[in-house]
């Protein structure tokens, strides 16, 4: 599986601040599955940046692209809306599960606007900004994207490959 991780930050981008979130999604990602990291980039946030460099890591084949940064409340927070222009499907039950983990260790959770969906055989997943929550949230994650992942690409080894044979 390929993966990508794309951060959102303006300060970031224009190298003002040193991305935290996305040098630990690649920690977690290398360290706790077999999957590469095929794809690293921080971009501003802004929703037509966003969104093309989303298209084209889905058409690249890139399986599953991470998010980190601009979910909340802010008006530049815009990665949501980026996110929801390119994808086909929502998966809204991943960032259910997300929030519901997150609320039970800090109230601010419920201000994410964060979103997960598919595009084609790519998984996108918005995680939030802050390298607590992320590794958090990949808590909660890596259990689920195996098999998540398993069925969207159809790979041997997923119970509906079984289920067809």
């Amino acid at each position: 599986m390929r993966v990508g991780l794309l951060t959102v930050s303006d300060r970031g981008a224009r190298g003002e601040y040193e991305d935290r979130s996305g040098p630990l999604l690649a920690e977690i990602v290398q360290s706790k599955t077999p999957w590469q990291v095929s794809h690293r980039a921080v971009v501003p946030d802004e929703q037509a940046d966003i969104a093309e460099m989303l298209r084209r890591w889905c058409d690249e084949g890139v399986n599953l692209i991470l998010t980190s940064g601009g979910t909340g409340l802010a008006p530049r927070d815009v990665t949501p809306e980026a996110t929801k222009a390119v994808i086909e499907r929502e998966t809204p039950g991943i960032a259910e599960a997300l929030r519901a983990e997150s609320l039970k260790i800090t109230r601010h959770a419920m201000l994410s606007r964060a979103v997960a969906g598919i595009r084609g055989q790519t998984l996108i997943i918005n995680l939030p900004g802050s390298p607590k929550a992320v590794r958090e949230n990949m808590d909660v994650l890596l259990p689920i994207l195996p098999h998540a992942l398993e069925l969207l690409t159809n790979t041997p080894g997923s119970e509906s490959h079984h289920r067809q044979v």
